[in-house]
């Protein structure tokens, strides 16, 4: 049997040192912004750097990774005698893991002894890196290659999001919402707190009017959704937020005991659509 690498791209919102650490390969998404030619990936500017340019009225738009890409890194590393366990961007939300699927496709015609198996995540951000995380888990306990795929499989639809934004404006741009929603909702402090499906896309549950009592909200949704909320594995992730992040954090173990196991940032893929001030707070519940 050969030995596995699980492998996945920036739309998990782990930062490259992280996903090295813990040796997982990855692709990068790519952004520009309006009225530029030049095409970044996640590690050619910073996040400070990123939502300063977006509150300075910078537009991002991004753009998937292609399948000859996935082709050329999954070939890499199936001639060096590595099997190859993508878990990808939610399929409901970019095209990148589509395009992963059809170059391991055409992969394994080709490499017939040796697997290439591709899992959509049906998460983003913090949600497909606390995926991630934990298939890693199962493979550090031994699992096969087929028995992490399976276990993140199941696993994909109680991988929760919860998160708010801090300003309509963003959505807007990205048509998430129309300009007179966007417009009244903030004039009235709305905060919507939105979710992922189990189709791995983006649904607005309620409202919340204000940050503090947003925040109050993600924090009641873990302990209405937690699968173990004293003892669940939690992730979050953060737009140029740190601090109301890190409260999030303070609150759910004041009242459940638990701590966050990774904080981390919502890089430039996300956060062209999201904003700055966006949180997401992710665990695994007992349903989404």
């Amino acid at each position: 049997m050969n030995d596995y690498v699980i492998y996945t791209d920036s739309g998990c919102d782990l930062s490259p040192d992280t996903l090295r650490s813990w040796g997982v390969p990855y692709q990068c998404l790519t952004f520009k912004f309006d009225g530029s030619e030049r095409v970044y990936s996640n590690t050619d500017m910073d996040e400070p750097t990123f939502y300063a340019k977006m509150r300075a009225g910078g537009v991002a738009k991004t753009s998937a990774v292609n399948s000859e890409t996935f082709f050329e890194a999954f070939k890499e590393l199936l001639d060096a005698g590595k099997d190859i366990l993508y878990i990808g961007f939610s399929s409901g939300l970019s095209n990148t893991y589509n395009a992963a699927r059809i170059a391991a496709e055409e992969l394994r015609e080709s490499y017939p002894s040796q697997k290439v198996m591709t899992v959509d995540s049906l998460s983003g951000s913090a949600g497909q890196g606390l995926l991630v995380y934990l298939a890693l888990e199962q493979k550090k306990q031994g699992a096969t290659i087929e028995e992490a795929a399976a276990f993140a499989e199941k696993l994909s639809t109680r991988i929760c999001h919860w998160i708010t934004v801090e300003d309509l404006v963003y959505l807007k741009r990205g048509g998430r919402i129309s300009p007179t929603v966007a417009f009244v909702g903030n004039a009235l402090g709305l905060k919507p707190m939105i979710r992922i499906t189990d189709e791995g896309k983006l649904h607005s549950h309620s409202k919340a009017r204000g940050r503090k009592k947003a925040i109050e909200a993600l924090v009641e949704r873990y302990s209405e959704y937690a699968e173990d909320a004293a003892n669940g594995t939690v992730f979050i992730s953060h737009a140029d937020c740190e601090q109301d992040a890190r409260e999030v954090g303070e609150k759910l173990k004041a009242r459940f005991g638990v701590e966050v196991r990774l904080l981390t940032q919502i890089g430039p893929v996300i956060g062209s659509h999201a904003g700055p001030g966006t949180i997401a707070l992710c665990f695994v519940g007992t349903h989404r």
